[in-house]
């Protein structure tokens, strides 16, 4: 039997101070005046509970990527941000295009213990674009799949993204593009515009994104099927996203808090920490990303957490990696971004964060309610202090973050997983079986 929890004056996204009784993995119950024999008392007094967030774009690099991250540090770095499910991108080695690899990630999310790590498939073999991965049989294992991608490649060929959406609507699924068009962006380094002119570095135009989003979403309400856009990052994608969903097709987006809250001024400096694929973009579309993200067009927050070794980040410019690790900002991030700004509430952010992404990758447990009779999975926020982001708030393997030393509100001060807590009092806890 676990541990039972009494969980005293926390607020509920959009609702006043409550009591929660976890007993068993369960919220037994909610309301004021809450009492228990035998439990654990939590004085959450000024903390928001939030439903356990949900990134439905991470990367955990393993297998084959170990030195990047694993399955097991990336979990503890979901934990530390208030995550209790993460979906993982299938770019590892070997791909995750088989059912074989998708059950190894599961049982390894399993084994680590700290969030539900929910394999994500390659649309095509290998990830090359080429020939329709084994979609169905990913989706009728033990990983039940119901996300597919070729993240870090756009399926560029478009006959090949028709098969992809005309096969997952068998199952419900949805392929999620990474919508780059791989010839207007060959040896891209930054965004196309004055700054990339000033610095001399090529350019990734905005039209190499939002070429790909107006054919797909074309693509997706000729066959009737969904369709997900990863990292959406410009204006003019918001734009067509918009009218698409106006239109009625069944199209979903995300954007990453990175475009959420920095731009291409940082590459001035050549940091590479602020080098990411799609690149930083123009101060005009952090605004029309944020909007978008207001007014629904933008349906979720996903982190796009790339995790890369220090000698891939601390290098020049040209040569670095894209990506930047983001499981534990994420929430701060957005908070500083969206709702200390007044576009979002706390009942915005638990659906961005964890009730659409939830309902997106069809996981019927995972973003749910703080009810009686639900999921013990959610976590405890204190948007009050403003501190420095630092190489201690990291606790994946790698530290290629563009936070540090940049101040951001906020603290997760528990995470439940299942009824079990994560993080007690601010501190990412060893758990009992664990690996090492």
């Amino acid at each position: 039997m676990s541990e039972s929890f009494l969980i005293r004056g926390a607020r509920l996204a959009g609702g006043d101070a409550t009591d929660m009784l976890v007993i068993d993995g369960t919220i037994a119950e909610v309301g004021t005046g809450l009492s228990a024999r035998g439990t654990t008392v939590v004085d959450a007094d000024g903390l928001i509970a939030l439903p356990g967030l949900v990134d439905l774009h991470t990367h955990l690099r393993e297998p084959g990527f170990e030195a990047s991250e694993t399955i097991l540090t990336g979990s503890r770095a979901a934990a530390a941000g208030g995550f209790t499910t993460v979906f993982a991108m299938p770019n590892t080695s070997p791909v995750a295009d088989t059912a074989g690899v998708v059950e190894q990630e599961l049982a390894l999310g399993e084994a680590a213990g700290y969030v539900h790590v929910q394999p994500i498939g390659a649309v095509t073999i290998g990830q090359k674009g080429e020939r329709l991965a084994e979609l169905g049989a990913m989706a009728a294992s033990r990983a039940r799949v119901r996300v597919f991608s070729d993240d870090g490649f756009c399926v560029f060929d478009p006959l090949i993204m028709r098969r992809a959406l005309e096969y997952v609507k068998s199952f419900d699924g949805v392929v999620a593009q990474h919508a780059q068009d791989p010839r207007l962006t060959e040896g891209a380094q930054m965004n196309e515009g004055t700054v990339s002119a000033e610095l001399g570095l090529t350019g990734w135009p905005a039209v190499a994104e939002e070429s790909i989003i107006a054919r797909d979403v074309l693509l997706a309400e000729h066959v009737g099927s969904r369709l997900h856009v990863c990292h959406l990052s410009t204006a003019g994608s918001v734009d067509i996203i918009r009218w698409a969903k106006k239109r009625g097709v069944n199209v979903t987006a995300e954007v990453t808090p990175h475009h959420l809250l920095l731009s291409e001024e940082l590459v001035r400096g050549y940091d590479a920490r602020f080098k990411v694929n799609p690149p930083l973009r123009r101060d005009e579309d952090v605004r029309a990303v944020r909007e978008g993200l207001a007014d629904g067009t933008i349906d979720i927050v996903a982190t796009d957490h790339a995790p890369h070794p220090a000698e891939a980040k601390t290098c020049e410019w040209a040569a670095a990696a894209n990506g930047m690790v983001g499981l534990e900002s994420a929430l701060r991030v957005v908070q500083q971004a969206v709702v200390d700004t007044g576009l979002l509430d706390w009942d915005d952010v638990a659906r961005v964060l964890s009730t659409a992404p939830a309902r997106i990758g069809r996981l019927a447990d995972a973003g749910t309610p703080l009810e009686a009779g639900r999921p013990a999975s959610f976590m405890l926020y204190d948007p009050r202090p403003v501190r420095t982001f630092t190489d201690a708030d990291l606790r994946g393997r790698s530290v290629n973050s563009p936070y540090l030393d940049r101040e951001l509100p906020g603290e997760v001060r528990w995470t439940f997983f299942r009824g079990t807590p994560t993080v007690a009092d601010g501190d990412l806890l060893e758990r009992p079986g664990a690996r090492a």
